[in-house]
């Protein structure tokens, strides 16, 4: 057993997809899939049981995931003494996210962040990322985690992942299908997120070209709030797929918007142009480690 093979083990019992697990470690499907082979043929059993939907670990995999996870935690605290101990950097670096982004762990990506720079003062904001946008242009943040590919325009920006979007009603409402069209959601009662999150002007956006009208009952800035609205039957709403996952939304129904037509939100770091900032440090170790959301 090595590193990489620990790594591409927690990516994909994370991921539960080949595609999107080996996107976020930079390899190649077949590479990680092969990884994986030789993984089990080295410890002689099945880490995951493979379907034409998902990956889910098996009971072996479980009972490798925790030890995974360590070995890679002790691997990161290993190369962070060492930076600790040839590089000094100081200064502040302040820092945006929007909530739960679900392609990048941004607390633990901080906090490795200060274990290898601990005379960097850091600042973190969460808001939407329309606002973070906005304050990365006007210099009040170094760098930003953002769901949104709108007014960008020339700032320099890395791509960190994608999720389609979803639908998620309670399970006695109508819509609680396997699949819907568009035509369906027409004047439906919706739960969204403040028209600063980037998800709310993608959902407005795609619900405009479908020509459907929906009325938003009750606006959100918090990812919980809104799963306990439609909970509580106030209405349906349009999340990005990760979303759906949470623990916060088990009862409620996911249910797929058409292949050729669902809304895909993609998730970015940007930066300023010509900032001088520990951002890149921080851009550099958000590249060496692709840290995995948890």
């Amino acid at each position: 057993m090595d590193l990489r093979q620990m790594e591409y083990l927690v990516a994909l019992a994370d991921e539960q997809q080949f595609t999107r697990a080996a996107a976020l470690c930079g390899v190649s499907q077949s590479g990680l899939s092969a990884a994986i082979r030789g993984l089990e043929d080295e410890l002689g059993t099945a880490l995951f049981a493979r379907t034409t939907r998902r990956v889910e670990p098996t009971e072996a995999g479980l009972a490798l995931l925790p030890h995974a996870r360590t070995m890679l935690a002790q691997a990161a605290a290993g190369r962070d003494a060492v930076v600790r101990a040839t590089h000094a950097l100081s200064g502040r670096l302040r820092v945006g996210a929007e909530q739960c982004l679900g392609v990048v762990d941004v607390p633990t990506l901080l906090e490795r962040f200060r274990r290898r720079y601990p005379q960097v003062d850091i600042a973190f904001d969460q808001a939407g990322s329309h606002e973070l946008v906005n304050r990365v242009r006007a210099g009040e943040l170094d760098v930003a985690f953002v769901a949104t590919t709108e007014h960008l325009a020339s700032m320099p920006r890395t791509a960190l992942g994608v999720r389609p979007v979803v639908l998620l009603v309670p399970p006695d409402h109508g819509l609680a299908s396997a699949t819907v069209e568009w035509t369906q959601l027409e004047d439906a009662d919706f739960i969204d997120f403040h028209e600063s999150w980037g998800v709310r002007s993608l959902n407005d956006a795609a619900c405009a070209a479908h020509g459907v009208r929906r009325r938003v009952r009750c606006t959100v800035n918090d990812i919980h709030t809104l799963l306990d609205l439609v909970q509580r039957g106030l209405g349906i709403a349009l999340v990005p797929q990760h979303i759906a996952t949470k623990p916060q939304a088990a009862g409620l129904v996911t249910v797929r918007l058409p292949a050729a037509s669902t809304p895909q939100w993609e998730v970015s770091v940007v930066t300023r142009a010509g900032e001088v900032s520990p951002a890149p440090r921080l851009l550099e170790l958000l590249d060496a480690e692709q840290v995995p959301a948890a």
